[in-house]
């Protein structure tokens, strides 16, 4: 399994929390493997969970995301990135 950073596992805590994966282990998520859609490893999550990451994000962090934005595809593509994507705007 990777290493995952701090914030990485804290993204994947608040995930859990704000979508109610109760079967979930936080713990447990791969940091690359994709938030959406149904592959190796997937969370399965859909737009509604991306809604949903996104407030959560926002109540957590104080930074905006938008979900329809552009670049969203990568943004969600998996832990790893959200976490990085989310780290690089509080940290401006």
């Amino acid at each position: 399994m990777p290493v995952v950073a701090d914030s990485e596992r804290d993204m994947a805590q608040l995930l859990v929390g704000a979508l109610n994966l109760e079967n979930v282990d936080p713990d447990g998520i791969d940091p690359e493997a994709p938030l959406f859609g149904s592959g190796e490893g997937s969370l399965g999550l859909d737009s509604i969970d991306a809604l949903e990451i996104v407030l959560a994000i926002q109540q957590k962090y104080g930074v905006e995301l938008r979900a329809a934005d552009e670049n969203s595809r990568q943004v969600f593509r998996s832990l790893r990135a959200l976490s990085a994507h989310v780290q690089s705007l509080v940290e401006t």
